[in-house]
């Protein structure tokens, strides 16, 4: 049997608390304890549809703002992603999903290159899910993208429902990890420099 790609990471500092574990070859433990219900929703629908095990306890100053327990969680979850390349080795590098939710439509495209880069492109027509402010996932994926050191493109296409909009991103940056995080089988670095 193969082995499973599992990274496990603690973060402490004076505003957050967070252990996250993911296994990138082992969907079945996904698994959330943030106290941000429609957050935790969301990294479910990315793990379940990227096919990979995602297990975050997380503790914020949610009595202040959201804010830094959501930035927090990408950095975390994008050092996981980091660290995976260094300890397994190279992987296929790109990764694209276009998924449709009702009304709306959304697409993920993900380059594995080490040149952290985020483009994001998302009007909600409703600024909040439940209590949660939308404008926080621009810093969630800006984290993840720095940290994980990837050029990452999320687009809300259209749709009228922003509930719908953001399953369908989280859907599809599942998908794109999937693809993009797939193992290299071979020798040679996947670009023409011969080097990322």
């Amino acid at each position: 049997m193969s082995q499973i790609r599992t990274i496990s990471l603690n973060r402490e500092t004076k505003e957050t608390s967070i252990q996250l574990t993911l296994r990138l070859d082992d969907p079945t433990i996904i698994k959330f304890k943030l106290g941000l219900p429609f957050f935790e929703h969301m990294l479910t629908a990315m793990a379940f549809h990227g096919g990979f095990g995602l297990e975050i306890q997380g503790k914020g100053d949610l009595e202040v703002d959201p804010h830094h327990l959501v930035e927090d969680i990408g950095l975390v979850l994008g050092q996981a992603l980091a660290d995976s390349l260094e300890q397994f080795g190279p992987v296929a590098r790109y990764g694209h999903s276009v998924i449709p939710m009702d009304e709306a439509l959304s697409e993920a495209t993900i380059d594995v290159i080490r040149r952290p880069y985020l483009v994001y492109q998302a009007v909600f027509p409703q600024t909040h899910c439940g209590d949660f402010d939308l404008s926080l996932l621009r810093e969630f994926f800006q984290a993840l993208a720095n940290r994980a050191q990837i050029n990452l493109h999320l687009d809300c296409r259209y749709g009228h429902n922003s509930h719908h909009m953001v399953e369908a991103l989280f859907k599809a940056l599942g998908r794109a990890l999937f693809q993009a995080y797939r193992p290299h089988i071979g020798s040679n670095v996947l670009s023409t420099k011969g080097a990322l």
